[in-house]
């Protein structure tokens, strides 16, 4: 039976592989999405016929847990609204990182309670050996110190430290996950908890370290529980100075370190699934990360350490002129007369639940003969993907989205520009003002458009504090609003011509 559940492991991180590859296109990430719940289902249920599972409580364990988390889940996906997606995303991926941490806690625990036996064992080996007594014996094994007695020497030194990485590296994915979870959602605004927060993470950091050195070496439950604590504290300091026009990028670096203290986790059980399955998902995670960084031209280490986009930081002086504004009637008629318009998406148009009215306006432009296209940001929105998924959403057709590389060159071209709720990812401050904090961004050229458009609620800035200079320049026309009025207005417009 081992080898069947070896092979069934095999086979759904070899189905994970394909759907992790399928969901890199949003033409096929819905069939990969199946692929990768079909093995996950697998996984899950050759996990009953492992021959390490003994005992009816362990089913009943298990069966009791499969039933509540699915129920949670399948009840907090239906309900869950679009611009709370983000929200959702980073706190299943904490859950991921906090299942990894309870796995090496587990181990560590079962390997503290071997300890006794294994000694007891040892002791009346050497007492049959010497003719000593067994609690000569014993004495005399204790005497040769901690490590005769340690976590390292019940597990193997290899599978010790992968589990105490894994555990390390969980419980920070797990309490920075939820802490970006609270920032996303409102509940947090604070951007430090402590005075000199960056100095006492580094301590924090070095103390979990020192601690886990200590758990590869100790029989101490009291030693574990403090290593696992200060795990903990270090995720929740380390994301709390981070902005939240910074968090797309942290959701996915958590997702990376996720999957990295799978994997390890997965070497510390010997579950194969476990260390193919993390190892791609920390694999892609890093090379997502490491792209959103670039495409906001910055580094990690500057997105982890710099604070920007708190909800304190904004620019220090306004772009020159005013903002210029049109009624949605007058912008609806412009754009059915343009022959090509640009519509960029951004989490206002998420907030607004937009997405709908701006297609039955894309459907009746279409039908007037005019050339529409999506153009996306690499951070547009608050997770990686979120616009992809809220077009698709809509029924936005595939073919009319174009990342920022694909499109950036046919603004010169382009009549008519729309901004729907989009602010940094569109600042022209980004390519000609080096005073400005996101001086350096790749950008969407919608300056070159021949008019500009924006859809906006208000005159403020955006979520990271910094002012538009689009919004100030000539050819660029406010449409000051709610997005799904607007849209719908712009809708009635075009139909009345």
């Amino acid at each position: 039976m081992s080898w069947f559940v070896q092979l069934s492991y095999l086979l759904a991180a070899v189905l994970f592989i394909f759907g992790l590859k399928a969901m890199s296109s949003p033409r096929t990430a819905r069939k990969g999405i199946i692929w990768a719940g079909f093995g996950m289902v697998l996984a899950t249920l050759v996990t009953f016929l492992h021959p390490d599972i003994h005992g009816v409580s362990n089913y009943i364990l298990i069966v009791i847990g499969i039933a509540v988390a699915g129920v949670l889940a399948w009840w907090s996906g239906r309900r869950v609204a679009m611009t709370e997606m983000p929200q959702m995303v980073a706190l299943y991926n904490g859950m991921g990182g906090g299942a990894a941490a309870a796995i090496a806690a587990v181990e560590m625990l079962r390997a503290l309670r071997m300890l006794p036996d294994d000694l007891q064992a040892r002791a009346a080996s050497l007492a049959e050996e010497s003719g000593l007594s067994v609690a000569a014996a014993e004495a005399a094994l204790r005497a040769e110190g901690a490590a005769s007695g340690s976590i390292a020497a019940a597990l193997g030194a290899d599978v010790t430290v992968l589990a105490i990485l894994g555990a390390l590296i969980g419980t920070v994915a797990f309490s920075g996950s939820l802490i970006a979870w609270a920032k996303l959602d409102g509940r947090m605004q604070r951007n430090s908890l402590v005075p000199a927060q960056q100095i006492v993470n580094v301590v924090v950091f070095a103390l979990a370290v020192i601690f886990g050195i200590m758990t590869f070496f100790t029989d101490s439950v009291a030693i574990v529980v403090i290593f696992f604590a200060l795990g903990l504290l270090f995720g929740v300091f380390v994301a709390v100075p981070i902005g939240g026009a910074d968090m797309p990028v942290i959701i996915s670096l958590f997702n990376a370190l996720t999957g990295l203290a799978v994997a390890f986790e997965g070497y510390a059980i010997g579950n194969p699934a476990m260390i193919i399955a993390g190892t791609v998902v920390g694999a892609a995670g890093t090379l997502l990360t490491q792209l959103m960084a670039k495409a906001m031209n910055r580094s990690i280490a500057n997105v982890l350490f710099a604070g920007f986009g708190t909800t304190v930081q904004a620019s220090s002086e306004g772009p020159e002129g005013e903002m210029q504004d049109v009624s949605a009637e007058d912008a609806g008629i412009m754009m059915a007369f343009a022959d090509k318009v640009v519509i960029v998406p951004g989490y206002g148009m998420a907030v607004a639940q937009a997405q709908h009215k701006i297609w039955e306006l894309v459907e009746l432009l279409q039908g007037r003969g005019v050339d529409v296209k999506f153009a996306i940001h690499p951070v547009a929105g608050r997770m990686p993907g979120h616009m992809n998924v809220l077009l698709a959403e809509a029924g936005v057709p595939y073919d009319m989205i174009f990342d920022m590389e694909e499109i950036n060159e046919e603004f010169a071209t382009t009549d008519v520009a729309v901004v729907i709720g989009a602010n940094d990812v569109v600042n022209p401050a980004a390519k000609n003002d080096p005073s400005s904090p996101i001086f350096g961004m790749p950008i969407l050229d919608v300056d070159a458009a021949e008019n500009v458009l924006v859809i906006k609620r208000g005159k403020g800035t955006g979520f990271s504090g910094v002012e538009n200079a689009l919004f100030f320049s000539e050819n660029t026309r406010m449409v000051f609003g709610d997005g799904q009025k607007v849209a719908g207005a712009m809708v009635q417009a075009v139909k009345g011509l």
